[in-house]
């Protein structure tokens, strides 16, 4: 088979575990029989039991197969890691945290065969739809897989070349259905708008991207034209944006559950006969709105790319504007340190005639401590050097994301502080909160907004007291909501403290069970709310007797989410500095 990325089949199954939409792609079923035929043929003795299957599952047979898998793997994403109750050729037994991602299913299990396993599937869970792509691989790979779900030791060696890591660096089909199923979930949750690109005449004000690109700002972005005929005008009108405006050409698709025709659209377009060419869902729409006109052809001697399907002709200008996430993890206790990283996208819109390559450069990669960037298709990346590259790209129309990054962060938050929740009855907490905003920003640099949420998903709340120094205070069923700064009242050039003392009252504890009958380490048992009275009545104890209590029988994190525990929550801030 030749590289690239080919997809096989495309299943949607809804929250009732019921296939709900499928797509087939026979073109690129015949060449998978044919490659499996040719690998059974050639198989020896000692690896005939690891005959591939060949078939693809009917939409009943998939979704019992998902079903199983679900219950064998404690959840739809399943552990990712072995555990106790992982079994010999489950995804878990591989011991790898991308299994929860890219799963296996096993077809027609009850017949008890071992040749029927379903591999590599692409998960993706968006809003209530799973999305399961299945990418052409060759049949070897399959195998390969096949042995690492049955080998006696787990996890992946640094280095070993039997491993999932080393398997799957071999097979960019994968990364092609990552792209597929994505683009599937957005159209089924209609959010398929054009990145954001503000138009905005203020300089840049730091951040890691002007430490990577030495704060070139666009004036550093060359272009340098392909030697093309004269461009031809395009058949769709361009956006005049303002400053402050965003620049945005694509519309929303409606909020219906699951929009069939607008799948069948995006699919037979973005991808015919099941090879993926073009997954903006803002050029299917285009396409199909406007079509082609005599004046849209290029010219005969230039190689236009599926992501440009038409020229742009008029004022020449590029637009970025860079979205910056710093993710912070803060314990206020010394043998813990802190976890700071930041994580970003670069966001463009190139407006440019013809078919120019832009140079992007990169220095400083080192120093800012990348650790992972990731590109538009349209990019060239060459091989990593040192301390700089220059990424080079032929943009396509309209907006999209240039350049995701992460990296270790070496600046503090513009949020620090501690919050201490302490549980004085079974049935209310005192909390506290000290906060420093903007501490060591300076302007221009402005905090627009700042809300810290106290969530309490496994209780419900009634009622709380207590007054924050500075801003106002929300509650909902399950949630405490602090409003620091309102957007209109920006925090530029100082920085302050905030402080909220209070507490909180839940409703009683009742006997329940808890929503999901499995949690990533086992069954969940149920809750005791039987209070033994005779320890209430020790005070001194009354800390202790309300740990023991909530702690017993106190089911670990949800992998889905690590930070919420039964009895115990946490807080989270949310804020927009610049």
């Amino acid at each position: 088979m030749s590289g690239g990325c080919s997809i096989r089949a495309i299943w949607i199954l809804n929250s009732l575990d019921s296939v709900v939409f499928s797509r087939r792609f026979p073109v690129v079923e015949k060449r998978w029989q044919a490659a499996c035929k040719s690998e059974n043929e050639n198989a020896s003795e000692e690896s005939f039991s690891y005959a591939v299957y060949s078939l693809l599952p009917a939409d009943s047979e998939l979704a019992s197969a998902f079903v199983e898998r679900k219950q064998r793997e404690g959840s739809a994403r399943g552990f990712g890691i072995r555990v106790s109750q992982s079994s010999k050729g489950s995804d878990s037994w591989v011991d790898d945290p991308i299994t929860r991602h890219i799963v296996g299913l096993y077809i027609n299990k009850e017949e008890e065969g071992e040749n029927n396993l379903l591999w590599p599937l692409i998960l993706h869970i968006k809003g209530n739809y799973f999305i399961i792509v299945l990418p052409l691989v060759e049949p070897r790979y399959l195998k390969a897989y096949t042995r690492l779900c049955k080998r006696s030791d787990c996890g992946n060696a640094i280095g070993a070349d039997d491993s999932l890591s080393s398997l799957l660096l071999d097979l960019p089909s994968i990364t092609g259905a990552f792209m597929v199923a994505h683009a599937i979930g957005d159209i089924i949750s209609a959010d398929v708008a054009e990145p954001e690109v503000v138009v905005s005449a203020s300089p840049s004000v730091g951040g890691l991207l002007d430490s990577l690109t030495g704060s070139i700002g666009i004036s550093g972005i060359s272009s340098r034209a392909k030697p093309v005929a004269a461009p031809v005008a395009s058949s769709v009108p361009s956006n005049t944006a303002v400053a402050g405006a965003v620049a945005a050409d694509a519309p929303k698709i409606g909020s219906r559950p699951l929009d069939k025709d607008a799948l069948r659209t995006f699919i037979s377009s973005s991808m015919p006969f099941g090879t993926p060419l073009d997954l903006s869902h803002s050029n299917i729409f285009t396409i199909k709105v406007n079509g082609f006109s005599s004046s849209d052809l290029p010219p005969p001697d230039l190689k236009q790319p599926a992501w440009k399907p038409y020229l742009y002709k008029g004022k020449q200008r590029m637009l970025f504007t860079v979205h910056e996430t710093i993710h912070a993890a803060m314990y206020d206790r010394d043998e813990i340190p802190d976890n700071i990283s930041v994580s970003g996208q670069i966001n463009c819109r190139a407006e440019l005639e013809g078919l120019p390559d832009v140079s992007f450069p990169l220095t400083g990669l080192n120093t800012a401590h990348v650790e992972g960037l990731s590109f538009h298709p349209c990019a060239q990346v060459p091989e990593h050097r040192a301390d700089k590259q220059a990424v080079m790209f032929s943009p396509p129309l309209g907006n999209f994301v240039l350049m995701r990054y992460q990296a270790t962060c070496s600046l503090g938050p513009p949020i620090k502080g501690f919050y201490q929740l302490s549980m004085v009855s079974e049935d209310k907490g005192a909390f506290l909160f000290k906060l420093h905003l903007m501490e060591g920003y300076k302007a221009p640099l402005t905090m627009e907004f700042c809300t810290v949420s106290m969530p309490f998903p496994r209780r419900r709340v009634v009622s709380f007291d207590g007054i924050p120094s500075i801003g106002t205070v929300s509650t909902t069923e399950h949630s405490v909501e602090w409003k620091i700064v309102t957007s209109g009242r920006g925090l530029s050039g100082r920085s302050i403290e905030a402080t909220f003392p209070g507490t909180v009252k839940f409703a009683p504890w009742q006997t329940q069970r808890l929503p999901s009958s499995r949690s990533g380490f086992g069954i969940i048992a149920d809750e005791d709310s039987d209070v033994e009275t005779e320890n209430c009545n020790n005070v001194v104890n009354i800390e202790e007797f309300l740990m023991d209590k909530m702690s017993n029988d106190l089911p670990p994190a949800d992998l889905e989410e690590p930070f919420c525990w039964q009895a115990y929550e946490y807080a989270k801030v949310g804020a927009s500095p610049f």
